[in-house]
């Protein structure tokens, strides 16, 4: 019995030495360096929170350096194609499909419409509604920021067969239907 208690003194004070070594001189700590994407808890072993928004981040990036070349930042971008495919939404509208907030989409919104890309029409019975549309000059703008993301979506889908990009739309689609709910 009393040589553990001595042993475990001695461990305590081991290790009150190294704390303190340590404490003394920062240096002698060696951070973790956390792997590249794709290796560890940065790949198959990640968690699936983790990894779709390391995947979102990755296609963002890419997709705003491609549109930046024509001088669209894909917020932007999502706006013109809401436009497209909604004419006529609201602000309100526009903030919701596009997943911004109504302060993002207003400046967005104001910066297109001095570019002459989109033009606003009041709501038909509600007259203090403004609804936007594409002009001829927002949809030649949209069709070249298309292209560049319809690149982005080929990266995307490199190595995926037909069958495995429907199911990863129709598993992504889920989620934000299913847990888009809770929020």
């Amino acid at each position: 019995m009393i040589r553990k208690i001595a042993r475990r003194r001695k461990t305590e004070r081991g290790r009150k030495t190294a704390k303190s070594r340590h404490a003394k001189n920062p240096a002698s700590i060696r951070p973790a360096v956390p792997p590249p994407p794709g290796r560890g808890k940065r790949g198959e072993s990640g968690y699936l929170a983790y990894l779709l928004r390391q995947a979102q981040a990755a296609t963002r990036l890419t997709l705003e350096r491609s549109l930046g070349e024509v001088g669209v930042t894909p917020p932007q971008f999502v706006v013109l194609t809401m436009l497209k495919a909604y004419p006529g939404l609201s602000g309100a509208d526009l903030a919701r499909v596009a997943l911004l907030t109504p302060q993002t989409v207003g400046v967005i919104v104001r910066n297109l419409e001095r570019d002459s890309a989109i033009r606003k029409m009041p709501h038909p019975v509600h007259g203090r509604v403004l609804q936007w549309t594409l002009t001829r000059r927002g949809k030649t703008l949209l069709d070249k920021c298309r292209r560049r993301a319809m690149a982005v979506e080929r990266r995307l889908g490199i190595g995926l067969s037909a069958r495995t990009r429907i199911a990863v739309r129709r598993w992504l689609a889920r989620i934000a239907a299913e847990l888009g709910d809770e929020g």
